[in-house]
């Protein structure tokens, strides 16, 4: 019995959100960029926990998500200030 996933009716490119997160100017417009990457990011893990990827994008993904909340961190962190 295969298991069905319903896959994101409009696929995002997590690896251009992630970078427009990284280079975001500002922590108003980073942490909107940040969130929206992050959502993309554990939505093509879920994806590929169904499917195969590839190990390379399994540890892109872990990699980008580890810098993602750092960064998110740092900018909570910026703004608190």
């Amino acid at each position: 019995m295969e298991t069905a996933f319903p896959h994101c009716l409009i696929p995002t490119d997590w690896k251009a959100l992630y970078r427009a997160a990284i280079y975001a100017p500002d922590g108003r417009v980073g942490s909107r960029k940040i969130a929206e990457a992050e959502k993309a990011v554990l939505a093509r893990e879920r994806e590929i926990f169904y499917a195969e990827g590839t190990l390379e994008e399994k540890e892109s993904l872990e990699d980008a998500l580890y810098c993602l909340r750092a960064l998110k961190s740092a900018w909570d962190h910026t703004i608190a200030a």
